[in-house]
């Protein structure tokens, strides 16, 4: 028979992925107790980089959370032990519209900043990270582990979970439960937390490929007329693909043999880097926005989502797991106010609906800005592609236009709304 242990724990954070792990690294100074279940067994060993490594785009915003938690230099500086670097910073973003003309040329320099945004292995991330949390003696990972039962209801001080971990039955109770189990999170339907979906009936194709010519830390969004492609640059003269195709033309590209994808690959992007000379392991996954149902999370006490559990945006303006990070970072603002100087109850219900209130600018604008370059770039129609192209000569010719498209890219303009502390480089504590 399964052995049972009761443990209280300030915070749980269900998912222990990036944003779970970053979630409780982010909390560790506020000397809280905090427990991570992750589902999925972690990785014990540092291995060897490999081409094929898939990468995550952060922007300068993202560096600045990551810098006011003291981890930017062990992300960023995770190189030469490992065999080679594993970041590269974007000091360049190219934007035009296949077949038209028109392109917008943002600048790190422009912007007063070292670099726009990087570009990081996922894998030494993860490592990085997974380092971290076991280094926090207030920190305890339940892995692999998942939630076998949940109570929110039944108590207004805590919530009650039951967490399966090898064969044995731990019942754990907190003042919090912070979901970050990605966007088919279990443990959001398990509460009854609905959400929206739409399919934009596209598929993301990912690989990392090798270019004739040097990327030169520029990084390419280039619209057509399935979708956009983006290139990001990487260490060790690669590049990140992540090309949107329409469904109905998934199968035949992921068929393709190296030469007639890199063939397909070429025309469609063309030759600003020369020829494409590799093409490595390739990958898809569909596309998809997703929201809350903000009704249905209204009934949950003591529960926060971030992350993807909270959000699925088109990846066009690659803000996806950048919009988690500024969840992470309001979320852990807030948390340390009510620590420091009110209640010190982190579930506080007021204390939840402040941060859902202020995180519901920054989703919506980055789901109104995707779906729209989506809409804009994936019509034919002829006066839109005067407008569109016409909007994107304007765009570069005209500075204060540039500074304002930056902004965005970098996570800290306007239409993201009030930045968290930690978002400019700020310490919570």
């Amino acid at each position: 028979m399964a052995e049972q242990t009761a443990e209280y724990f300030d915070i749980v954070i269900a998912g222990g992925g990036m944003a779970g792990a970053t979630m409780a690294l982010a909390l560790a100074p506020l000397r809280l107790n905090v427990a991570v279940i992750e589902a999925h067994p972690y990785q014990q060993q540092q291995t060897q980089p490999s081409f094929d490594d898939r990468c995550l785009a952060l922007a300068w915003s993202s560096r600045q959370i990551y810098s006011a938690m003291g981890l930017w230099d062990k992300l960023s500086g995770n190189t030469t032990k490992q065999g080679g670097d594993s970041s590269a910073a974007i000091k360049q973003i190219h934007v035009s519209d296949r077949g038209h003309f028109g392109a917008v040329r943002l600048n790190h320099q422009e912007e007063n900043v070292p670099a726009l945004g990087y570009v990081l292995e996922s894998r030494v991330i993860g490592e990085t990270l997974l380092a971290q949390l076991k280094g926090h003696n207030n920190i305890r990972i339940f892995n692999p582990a998942y939630i076998e039962q949940l109570d929110n209801q039944s108590s207004p001080e805590n919530v009650s979970l039951q967490v399966k971990a090898g064969k044995k039955l731990y019942h754990l109770e907190s003042a919090l439960l912070i979901i970050a189990d990605g966007v088919n999170s279990r443990t959001r339907e398990s509460l009854n937390i609905r959400v929206h979906q739409r399919s934009y009936a596209q598929s993301a194709v990912i690989a990392n490929i090798e270019t004739e010519l040097a990327h030169q830390n520029v990084a390419y969004e280039r619209f057509t007329d399935s979708g956009p492609l983006a290139l990001l640059p990487l260490s060790r003269n690669r590049c990140s693909l992540v090309w949107t195709v329409r469904d109905h033309q998934l199968k035949d590209i992921m068929a393709f043999d190296d030469q007639q994808f890199r063939s397909a690959l070429q025309e469609r992007f063309g030759f600003r880097l020369g020829q494409i000379t590799r093409v490595g392991k390739r990958s898809s996954y569909p596309l998809a926005l997703m929201t809350v149902d903000n009704r249905t999370l209204q009934g949950q006490p003591r529960i926060a989502l971030i992350g993807n559990a909270a959000h699925g945006v088109h990846p066009v303006a690659g803000q996806g797991f950048n919009l988690g990070l500024r969840d992470i970072s309001a979320l852990a603002e807030l948390i340390a106010g009510e620590i420091q100087h009110k209640t010190g109850d982190p579930g506080d219900a007021q204390l939840l609906t402040d941060y859902w209130q202020w995180r519901q600018a920054d989703i919506r604008q980055v789901t109104t800005i995707t779906n729209s370059l989506i809409k804009l770039f994936s019509n034919n129609s002829t006066a839109l592609t005067v407008l569109r192209d016409s909007g994107l000569l304007m765009t570069d010719i005209v500075a204060p236009l540039r500074h304002a498209i930056a902004a965005e890219a970098m996570g800290n303009g306007l239409l993201q709304g009030r930045l968290s502390k930690m978002a400019v480089g700020q310490s919570i504590c």
